[in-house]
């Protein structure tokens, strides 16, 4: 009989948390995954949910249009590290209310806990991909990445100037993320604040800078939100380490190279922030 962890879905979100480690961008309990199911997936995995779920827990905001889906999100205080060698007591399958206010865990955190502080904030950006993608994106994904960290200490804090910066450092860039980036000033994690922050950027961007805290990335799937996080970061660790070689920038993507970069991609760049 197939075990809970041979399931692909879970496969996949243990795979991402393993990826994500190794990178370096989870230090202890940092980051935070999740990932809305399918109704096959959820079907796959059922016959492994507790027989007696955990109590209703309110979340303090509501998604209804949520309503009654199913997630696997990575546990507080939880140690990514460990999510391949323990994923019981790592993970976790919440099922939400029919309102979308309140979650219950179906499986997983067998030695207790709750899923990730961050999950409201999940949430209500699930809520929002999900209506704009007509349903497409299910991986909500959140690491404290160096090099984009670094950048919102010296860069002004808003979406066209870390977007240029982006886009000229790499050519891949506007192919991967045509919209840009945006930018969260510094807020309390876990807090309202921020989750109301985020879902109002992820109406227009896929990839949001958590300023002096890391990135916030979404996806249809693992491999895209994981390869959308890999290359906002590789990105801005190439301008930090052009900065730092003191020489001076002789040349560099011009606008007209990134406009024709759009053209023989087929992706539509975000105007705004071209000269």
């Amino acid at each position: 009989m197939m075990t809970m962890t041979e399931i692909e879905a879970v496969k996949g979100f243990i795979r991402l948390c393993t990826d994500g480690y190794e990178m370096g961008w989870h230090e202890r309990n940092g980051g935070n995954l999740t990932y809305r199911m399918k109704d096959t997936e959820v079907k796959e995995c059922r016959p492994f949910f507790s027989q007696a779920p955990g109590d209703w827990t309110e979340l303090g905001i509501t998604a209804s249009n949520l309503s009654k889906e199913y997630f696997i999100a990575t546990g507080s205080g939880k140690f990514m590290r460990n999510v391949a060698l323990n994923p019981e007591d790592s993970i976790c399958i919440c099922e939400l209310n029919e309102k979308g206010d309140a979650y219950r865990i179906v499986w997983g955190l067998v030695n207790g806990g709750r899923p990730t502080s961050e999950f409201p904030s999940h949430l209500l950006n699930h809520s929002v991909k999900k209506a704009a993608t007509d349903g497409a994106y299910r991986v909500i994904y959140h690491a404290h990445t160096p090099a984009v960290i670094a950048l919102s200490f010296i860069l002004p804090l808003d979406a066209r100037t870390f977007s240029r910066v982006l886009w000229k450092s790499m050519t891949e860039c506007p192919i991967i993320f045509p919209q840009g980036v945006g930018v969260v000033p510094w807020m309390v994690p876990g807090g309202p604040d921020i989750a109301k922050a985020s879902s109002e950027l992820m109406k227009t961007y896929d990839a949001i800078v958590w300023a002096h805290h890391g990135t916030f990335c979404a996806g249809p799937d693992f491999d895209t939100a994981f390869g959308l996080m890999h290359t906002v970061e590789k990105s801005a660790d190439i301008y930090m380490r052009i900065l730092s070689s003191g020489k001076e920038i002789l040349q560099t993507i011009t606008d007209d190279d990134l406009r024709k970069l759009a053209k023989d991609f087929h992706v539509t760049l975000n105007e705004n922030f071209l000269d």
